[in-house]
């Protein structure tokens, strides 16, 4: 369908698309350790992604993201999405994948993004994680592999504090 007819206008509501990948292993959970040069999450720990490049599907980019991120690939799945509301006119569309590594893996290798840890789901707390992460990592703990993908925003309230609704 041409733009034409889609009804895209200035003053709709646009978002961007970012994927987030989180692989487990057992009972830890691959995340990234911010680059300390990185604008955006300097050493917080972070799950595997970016954006979604013009021309590809939300898997692909995942797929891409993980690779270039980490060195792995995975069979990877949806598990939900968030519409992370940031300003009056442009969010962001989150689309956030999961998977499971064997214990025999390749281990994850370094990038410019930052340094991948394997890290214990129980330990999370005692890390600085990006805001969002241990409140999505405590949603896809509750999920079953069969349960359909969740969908939720997440938005700042009043008091400037996160808040993640899921429908």
């Amino acid at each position: 369908m041409p733009s034409s007819d889609q009804g895209i206008t200035p003053d709709r509501y646009m978002l961007i698309p970012r994927v987030l990948i989180f692989l487990t292993r057992g009972d830890t959970v691959l995340l990234i350790k911010g680059a300390p040069t990185k604008r955006l999450w300097a050493d917080k720990y972070n799950g595997i992604g970016g954006h979604v490049e013009r021309g590809e599907d939300a898997l692909s980019a995942a797929r891409r993201e993980l690779l270039e991120e980490t060195g792995l690939s995975a069979d990877l799945r949806l598990a939900g999405t968030v519409i992370v509301d940031v300003e009056q006119t442009i969010g962001v569309g989150l689309y956030v994948f999961v998977g499971e590594l064997e214990q025999n893996y390749v281990s994850a290798q370094p990038s410019a993004e930052g340094i991948p840890e394997w890290l214990s789901l129980s330990a999370l707390a005692n890390y600085p994680l990006v805001e969002d992460v241990a409140i999505l990592l405590q949603k896809l703990q509750s999920m079953r592999p069969s349960d359909p993908p969740f969908s939720a925003r997440s938005f700042y309230n009043t008091a400037g504090k996160l808040q993640v609704r899921f429908s």
